[in-house]
């Protein structure tokens, strides 16, 4: 309940129209709970001494209060959307924002297919629980109260019958929702899985094609599906014995009232009209706690999911910044001391130890290693991606906990090793590095990223559209795009994580080349190819997580036997 009242928080600016649509369901259910009275009175005091004109009378009330009470259902149903489906968009905003605020460390705890359901089908539920369960929630302990009054009034001695079965019935819907409740984690979760295997093969759908594993992962999803096919309908075979229950109960009060009742007809203490409002009360208060079950219902579905949003809102940033952080990087330089670091606190090794180097600002360095040495996890601490476990990063001289995350961000330039552009045009994906960018700013990046050359090929330039995820542009322009964004930063830090292993040899050192004109700017190379990194100030050799080598591209080739190594393999085709 904790997490329900959290959400409810948000309804903000609805709350207005969440009462007013309450207001509304009440004054509804109370034109329709006068019409059996009314109708009592027409059948004892018109029908039966042949009053046509009072007949009307009574009838025009009737069909006055139907109508108000339609009027009034009409209003409820607008008041209900607009807070349902705003209160939703407002949820929805929330997770949103909090998903930007996460650090890789937290973003790690969810799978993506988990994360999309919170905020799709998990929200869903919660819109669900206000547009469909806000009307019996309000509407059935209103008519029940009233129901049972009006019912008394006519004849306590027939509404002993409501105190006979309304425990029983409670005990049934205990026993049920209690069962329920469990079931639907375990459908959400199943959903999770569920879309987890579509994202995976629409994402992979060419390597799909390519090893023609089409009917492995066709198999895959028919066993998730119908995984989610048995328990959504065990779940709901469940919940749905409500029904039957209230059902069987119904029959049988009203069978007890028409035996009772005609009884105290036929001797004389009771009229027909009267047995004929009772058993509309009847109904409408043993309807009424039918749809107070489905709303138990509800509203145990929609707690499942608002404890799988709430576990997203709750979840805390592992990077925070000081108070008053620092908002201006003095300079590019680089220093790591004492630094190591795991991406898990259960893990028994770590992925950096005891790494201490300096990076002197406006130098190219380049790091190389195996796979799996921490090369990516190295840089990814510059920009605070990741927090150390212990020791320091410093950039500017300064500790990168002291600094804004926006302004240490924004001196730093990172080209990933998997190049991501966006649905959208060149233009629009290389505004992502400055939103301010002139055409002339873009042209100029693009010239020292070796973008330009292909760029004037399309023939709508920088309106070219790139398709989803850049689809209409091969591996190589892509890295050199991302080059061209990163470079638009203007960073004072730039870092290429393998970023130009796609394109040619030639491209490469074109790129190099344009890279040497920014001055004062730190360039971090990491590098499968050592002709990437040979000219570079300083060369850094990882191995296991520790720096094992530094030096120039001379001084490793006379010192570090890993250096040695890769370069005979690579310029002299030797072998490891």
């Amino acid at each position: 309940m904790k997490s329900l009242k959290k959400l409810f928080s948000l309804l903000g600016p609805y709350r207005i129209s969440i009462i007013a649509a309450c207001i509304l369901v009440a004054v509804e259910t109370s034109f329709e709970l006068i019409i059996p009275t009314m109708m009592a009175d027409l059948i004892d005091n018109g029908v039966a001494n042949g009053d046509v004109k009072y007949m009307f009378i009574k009838g025009g009330q009737m069909a006055f209060c139907a109508l108000l009470a339609l009027a009034t259902g009409l209003a409820y149903a607008r008041f209900a959307a607009r807070a349902a489906y705003g209160w939703g968009a407002r949820i929805r905003e929330k997770e949103y924002e909090k998903l930007q605020e996460y650090a890789f460390s937290n973003i790690d705890k969810f799978e993506t297919s988990s994360l999309v359901t919170r905020m799709t089908s998990d929200i869903t539920v919660m819109q669900n629980t206000i547009n469909n369960g806000l009307r019996p929630l309000v509407r059935a302990p209103v008519m029940l109260i009233l129901g049972l009054l009006f019912s008394f009034s006519m004849n306590a001695e027939l509404a002993v019958v409501f105190l006979v079965l309304t425990p029983l019935l409670g005990i049934v819907l205990f026993t049920i929702v209690r069962h329920v409740a469990p079931m639907y984690s375990v459908l959400q979760k199943t959903v999770d899985r569920l879309n987890g295997v579509v994202e995976e093969n629409v994402r992979a759908i060419r390597t799909v094609k390519a090893f023609v594993r089409g009917e492995y992962e066709e198999e895959k999803f028919d066993s998730v599906n119908d995984d989610l096919s048995s328990v959504a309908t065990k779940t709901n075979r469940t919940a749905v014995l409500n029904l039957p229950f209230f059902q069987a109960t119904m029959y049988i009060c009203v069978l007890s009232l028409m035996f009772f009742g005609g009884s105290m007809v036929l001797a004389g203490t009771l009229q027909v009209g009267e047995l004929t409002g009772f058993l509309s009360y009847v109904m409408q208060v043993l309807n009424s706690m039918m749809m107070l079950s489905n709303v138990f219902l509800l509203l145990t579905r929609s707690l499942a999911s608002a404890v799988r949003i709430g576990t997203v809102l709750d979840e805390e940033p592992s990077l925070k910044e000081r108070e008053n952080p620092l908002q201006n990087v003095p300079s590019s330089s680089v220093e790591f001391r004492n630094v190591s670091f795991r991406y898990s606190k259960k893990a028994k090794e770590k992925t950096l130890a005891d790494i201490n180097l300096k990076i002197a600002p406006g130098t190219t360095v380049g790091i190389l290693g195996g796979t799996g040495s921490g090369k990516t996890t190295l840089v990814q601490l510059i920009d605070r991606l990741y927090d150390v476990d212990s020791g320091e990063v410093l950039v500017g001289g300064e500790n990168v906990k002291d600094y804004s995350l926006r302004v240490l961000r924004d001196a730093v330039g990172m080209v990933l090793q998997k190049n991501l552009l966006f649905s959208g045009t060149i233009r629009d994906n290389l505004r992502w590095g400055n939103k301010d960018a002139s055409d002339d700013e873009l042209w100029a990046a693009c010239d020292i990223a070796g973008a330009s050359e292909f760029i004037h090929r399309f023939p709508a330039g920088l309106d070219t559209d790139l398709g989803q995820g850049g689809v209409n542009v091969s591996g190589g322009q892509k890295q050199r795009l991302c080059i061209a964004r990163a470079l638009l930063k203007k960073p004072k830090i730039i870092i290429f994580d393998d970023s130009t292993s796609a394109v040619d040899s030639a491209t490469e050192r074109s790129i190099r080349e344009g890279l040497k004109k920014l001055e004062g700017v730190t360039k971090i190379f990491i590098a499968q190819r050592i002709s990437t990194v040979m000219e570079a100030d300083c060369i850094f050799i990882l191995d296991n997580g520790r720096l094992v080598a530094s030096g120039s591209h001379d001084t490793l080739l006379e010192s570090s036997q890993i250096y040695r190594e890769i370069y005979d393999s690579q310029m002299k085709g030797g072998t490891f």
